[in-house]
Parts: C-alpha cells; structure tokens; sequence
C-alpha cells in the first residue's frame, strides 16, 4: 500500500517534546516513522513490553538510558501511551534531568485526564491526525469518499475489502477502546448507541429519543456522547444565537463524527 505524505508537519526545536492525538488508524504511527526514521520507537502495542512496563515503569528509563548517545538526540516515540498512564512520570524526569525529547502518541487522553496523571505541565506541544484531506490527494471522487470515508487504509481499498473494514474498525473500537478500558459495562446499549449515532450525527441532539432507541436513559446516552469525544471519535459542537437582551439562547448540540466513512 502506497504512503500518502501528510500536510501535518511536526518539526520540534531542541528540548521540546510533543503530543500526537488522533483515531484509531488515520496514520499516526505511519506518519511518525516516516518523518522520524532515525528515532527510537517503544510500541506499547507489544504485548510483552506492555506488560513489563505495566509492572515497573521505570524499566523503560533503563531502556532508554542504555541506548546509544547518538540515538537519542531523535526524539523518542512511545506508541499508545495511553495503555501505561504510568509512564508519563519516568518521561518527565528524563525530559528534566537528561534533556530527552520525547512523541507521546495515542488514540484517547480520557485514561490519561480521568487518572490525574501527570500530563508534563505544559512541556510537551499538542498534535492532531485526522483521517485525509483533500489536499493530500491528486485527485478526489466525492461518491467514494462518502462511501469509504478518509482514513487512509479504507480510502485506498476497493468497495467491497472497504465494507469489511469499516465493520472490523467498529468492533475493534467497542472491544479495544470502550471494552478494555472499561468505559462502559453495557456494550450492546453503547453499540445501539453508535448506530443511533451514525443515522443522526450532525444534526440537532434530542437526547431523549437516542435514549429510548437504545434502550437506557437520557444521562447514560450523554455519558456515551463524551465517551466519543474522549476517545476523538467525535466533536461536539454548540449552538446559540444571541437576542438584543444580550442573554444567550442555547440550544440543543450537533455531534460530528471524525470521518463520515464511519457513519
């Protein structure tokens, strides 16, 4: 499969680490490996680091630190670090006491935020990737992307490999990012939910109704709405206008996808 080169540009100065947020698949480790070729990469992904670093986080610093010199003037990739929150503190220390550069990259900081963890106070730059824009293709068939979506993987198939994908990244997302991290304990309700959401998304939320065709209440179903935000499956965007009174009117919010493929 061919790569697509991306507009994002991450170009860090000296002593300057960032964060790199985005969905499941739109290309954040492809990116990263890409534009950093010469950097250290550690994939918490790796079943077995996952679990040594789960037990003790300060094995990565050892790691780290007996790379050679010359390796670590790239800055260091640590992928899905939202699976060991935990580390975090042994980034901190090395970005203080050794001077280290380090790409933070995951599909969700609800782990991170709901755990009080430590986020670097301000030493690390926030990044986005988002599913493909047009600028980034030579050219754009507006049917196959309403069909496919943007992520890069289901854009470049064909319709029918598409179909299967699209299905397979739902049910990897209910089992890998709601499931495993215990976002919700009512799976089916929360995949009702997703359908509902998929029929209605950018249009005025009436929270009462999703609730009734799912099967819960109207607090649950705002719960599963953060739920998306949270793991940047969707944003939320609200609406108001203002009267002459000065007072705003609001109304009820619009959720957006992140990729229209996904609806």
């Amino acid at each position: 499969m061919s790569y697509i080169k991306r507009i994002l540009n991450i170009d860090l100065p000296q002593q300057q680490s960032a964060f790199l947020w985005g969905p499941r698949k739109t290309g954040k480790s492809t990116y990263l490996k890409n534009r950093f070729p010469h950097s250290i990469i550690f994939d918490f992904l790796k079943t077995d680091f996952f679990i040594e670093v789960s037990k003790n986080p300060a094995l990565l610093r050892e790691r780290i630190l007996a790379k050679n010199i010359n390796m670590l003037k790239h800055p260091i990739i640590l992928d899905e670090v939202q699976k060991v929150p935990q580390v975090l503190d042994e980034v901190h220390w090395l970005i203080e006491n050794k001077g280290l550069r380090f790409i933070l990259c995951g599909s969700s900081a609800r782990k991170l935020r709901r755990g009080h963890v430590n986020l670097l106070g301000g030493r690390a730059w926030r990044y986005e990737m988002f599913p493909l824009v047009t600028a980034e293709l030579k050219g754009i068939n507006l049917l196959h992307v309403l069909n496919h979506g943007m992520i890069p993987t289901h854009y470049l198939q064909d319709d029918e490999e598409c179909k299967r994908s699209l299905k397979a990244y739902i049910q990897d997302y209910l089992k890998e990012e709601v499931f495993a991290e215990g976002l919700t304990r009512n799976i089916p309700a929360f995949s009702r939910f997703f359908d509902a959401f998929g029929y209605s998304h950018g249009e005025l939320t009436n929270y009462s109704n999703i609730a009734r065709d799912c099967g819960v209440d109207s607090k649950t179903v705002k719960e599963y709405y953060q739920i998306l935000i949270d793991t940047l499956l969707a944003v939320r965007i609200d609406s108001f206008k203002k009267r002459q009174s000065r007072k705003i009117i609001t109304k009820a919010p619009k959720y957006y996808l992140f990729d229209v493929g996904v609806a």
